[in-house]
């Protein structure tokens, strides 16, 4: 790999550091018990680098969305890591009833809120609902959606699972007890890369990169874990590659639809 394109990272780092960390000092002037609350840093932290990093990362998806989200997505669809609410904007709202967003960072609420209000989403109507938990806490999820169970018919994860905790067991447990039979789950992630060369590489800069941003990993095989999960449709749906995108890439994206059995 060349060292142009595995050094790519740095200035993404600095970037992300410079830009978190002022904001999150002046938090902790006007509050200093801050200090006590490592999770609050970390959350206010990662909602002042999501500020200066979300709309960029959203447009360069714009086309896999596009064609992954838009076209599929229908029913009840819950979307994990929801962030400040990009992947409203891909939803058609005659195919999509609710909006259910699960986000931990209770900081990115209010611009998700307002998000999915120009997009005709609200709490008052029942056609949004946010979770203010991890997609790992599964028990948390169901108790705020109305039964039977399980109850969402599209589940859509966009540069979320690199970040989950307990990834492969979160994954396993959301396919089964909150995806429906015959339900569909839409991704677009970054993933572990099929080149040993840039497998270095994501291993040398993950430790760096997941204190920068809120414990995102560059190498997770999230596809194959979605696609281990097993019981889904032969033949319909697949995994795939992102269009022009080539392999000497520490972020190297896997998409996919797959349809529960």
């Amino acid at each position: 790999m060349r060292l142009g394109a595995a050094f790519g990272v740095v200035s993404d780092l600095r970037l992300g550091f410079v830009g978190g960390l002022w904001p999150t000092i002046i938090a902790i002037w006007h509050a200093p018990s801050l200090l006590f609350q490592p999770l609050e840093i970390s959350r206010t932290f990662m909602s002042h680098v999501w500020d200066l990093y979300g709309d960029s990362a959203d447009e360069a998806g714009r086309a896999v969305k596009k064609g992954l989200i838009t076209p599929h997505a229908y029913g009840v669809v819950l979307d994990l890591g929801a962030g400040h609410g990009h992947t409203i904007n891909y939803l058609d709202h005659s195919r999509v009833t609710k909006y259910v967003a699960v986000e931990p960072n209770v900081h990115m609420h209010a611009k998700l809120r307002r998000t999915a209000s120009a997009a005709g989403y609200n709490e008052d109507a029942g056609t949004l609902l946010i979770i203010p938990c991890g997609a790992e806490n599964i028990s948390a999820i169901l108790s705020y959606l109305p039964a039977p169970h399980p109850p969402v018919d599209t589940l859509i994860s966009v540069l979320t699972l690199c970040s989950v905790p307990s990834p492969q067991s979160t994954i396993s447990s959301l396919v089964t007890e909150v995806l429906k039979p015959g339900g569909q789950m839409l991704f677009y992630e970054h993933v572990l890369s099929e080149r040993e060369d840039v497998v270095w590489w994501q291993r040398f800069w993950t430790p760096l990169w997941g204190i920068v941003f809120d414990g995102c990993r560059l190498d997770r095989p999230s596809h194959r874990w979605i696609e281990d999960v097993g019981g889904w449709v032969q033949g319909e749906g697949g995994i795939w590659g992102k269009e022009g995108e080539t392999g000497e890439r520490l972020f190297w994206h896997r998409v996919g639809r797959l349809v529960k059995v």
